[in-house]
């Protein structure tokens, strides 16, 4: 990220930023004002990244999020209402909740990654085929693609998620802002269609 966003050359010459309040940096940040974001980086970052670390545990990931949130202060500062609290209040669950959403594709990826580890120590031999496998196994995923794209839309995102990007169900609930059980009954039915679809195909292979 370019951290001349939170460093700008600021339009209050005149202005010590320790005069300022948080609450008067989010109403210069509502009125678009650069400046008022690097002052609250410089008076706040320290925290964010510290809450940052205690969810993730990681320096790099920790680093990266914290620009992100940022980012996300800037984008959503319209959103903030100081009747409901104070600004570091809102900044630190803008940030908890970045966090914790960086933390759960962190360990989606890594479930799936250990799954592949295991398919390949379980299953060495399967990754040595002799090409007429090999074009089999292209042809069953090219089949795949083309019956996915056949499903209803709710169905077809559901199964990409867990079965492309290696989503548990509650991970693709809570993703897709849709309820647990309709997940479940959309991957239960999206499945079904595909098992039938195939098997429509099954000589070919």
């Amino acid at each position: 990220m370019n951290t001349t966003l939170y460093h700008p050359t600021t339009t209050l010459e005149q202005v010590s930023p320790l005069d300022l309040t948080d609450e008067q940096l989010m109403k210069m940040l509502q009125d678009r004002d650069p400046a008022a974001l690097g002052f609250l980086y410089d008076r706040h970052s320290g925290i964010v990244k510290s809450l940052g670390m205690k969810v993730v545990h990681n320096e790099a990931e920790a680093e990266d999020l914290l620009q992100e949130i940022f980012v996300e202060i800037w984008n959503r500062a319209a959103g903030y209402d100081p009747a409901k609290g104070k600004p570091l209040g809102w900044i630190v669950t803008l940030a908890r909740r970045r966090a914790i959403d960086r933390l759960r594709k962190c360990q989606s990826r890594c479930r799936a990654e250990d799954r592949l580890r295991e398919e390949v120590e379980q299953q060495p031999g399967a990754w040595t085929t002799d090409p007429e496998e090999d074009f089999v196994m292209a042809d069953i995923r090219e089949t795949l693609l083309k019956l996915l794209k056949t499903l209803p839309d709710a169905q077809r995102r559901a199964i990409e998620l867990a079965f492309y990007q290696g989503m548990s169900q509650r991970e693709v609930a809570a993703h897709t802002g849709i309820p647990l059980g309709t997940i479940k009954t959309r991957l239960e039915l999206g499945l079904k269609k595909l098992t039938a679809a195939l098997k429509d195909y099954a000589g070919e292979f």
